[in-house]
């Protein structure tokens, strides 16, 4: 009598790209026969296996996040709120807003990727997906960083041009990226600026060196992640495309 039949193992890799969103799986289907997926370096064929776990998919070169359970989340933290996920003393901290989301998430896994001072507010990620976090945290994928700033009083001329030649701090300098003014109104001036330090209060500390204490800071973007219209207190979803442009980001 002859032992029944098993299927080999893994999950057919068109149902793990219809689960990721790409489509129908007859779309996906077409994909891999138009050799646009590849499994480990490899192009991929039809029929084939993956295990979702630990295999690298990509479609048409960007990786596709696969894993079971993954979450990104993108959080508009208010100000006076820690960035920390939980808080010995009983302050409000963002992972009071987590555990409230009542979606399923809970909270469980969940880390916030870098942080901002209790007074400053704008985006914050957080995952449980601990290769993409660790290397937006590190300082050699020099991931910008986007902050809109309100100083009292007008800008000086100088102002830019010290803060992209750097400025001397205690603990080593800090250069922008980027400056430019947005605007200039009842006694007070908002400023973009971008740069990929990941020092605390680095920011702040900038501005206070060369004499404009910071009044108001936001930031507004890490890498291709926007806060756009998020309100603060609430987070949301990233998207199959936003994921994928981290990973690019962080070569993935």
């Amino acid at each position: 009598m002859s032992s029944p039949q098993t299927d080999p193992p893994g999950i057919r890799l068109q149902k793990v790209l219809a689960s990721a969103g790409l489509g129908s799986r007859r779309a996906c289907e077409e994909l891999i026969a138009a050799g646009r997926v590849s499994v480990n370096g490899v192009v991929a064929a039809l029929g084939a296996r993956v295990d979702p776990a630990r295999d690298i998919v990509r479609v048409d070169g960007d990786r596709l996040p696969t894993a079971a359970g993954l979450v990104h989340l993108a959080l508009h933290k208010p100000r006076g709120m820690h960035s920390t996920m939980s808080d010995p003393q009983g302050r409000p901290c963002v992972g009071d807003l987590v555990r409230d989301r009542g979606d399923g998430d809970g909270g469980a896994g969940l880390h916030h990727v870098g942080r901002l001072d209790a007074e400053s507010e704008g985006l914050l990620l957080l995952t449980n997906d601990g290769a993409l976090s660790h290397r937006l945290m590190h300082p050699s994928y020099e991931v910008p960083k986007r902050y809109l700033v309100e100083i009292e009083g007008t800008v000086p001329r100088a102002l830019g041009r010290a803060l992209r030649a750097g400025v001397e701090l205690d603990d080593g300098p800090a250069r922008a990226d980027s400056f430019t003014v947005v605007d200039s109104v009842g006694g007070r001036s908002s400023v973009e600026i971008v740069l990929h330090e990941g020092r605390n209060h680095v920011v702040r500390r900038m501005f206070a060196e060369l004499g404009h204490p910071v009044m108001r800071l936001v930031r507004t973007s890490i890498g291709p992640i926007r806060l756009g219209d998020l309100r603060p207190g609430r987070t949301r979803h990233l998207n199959q495309a936003e994921v994928q442009a981290l990973y690019r980001l962080t070569d993935l």
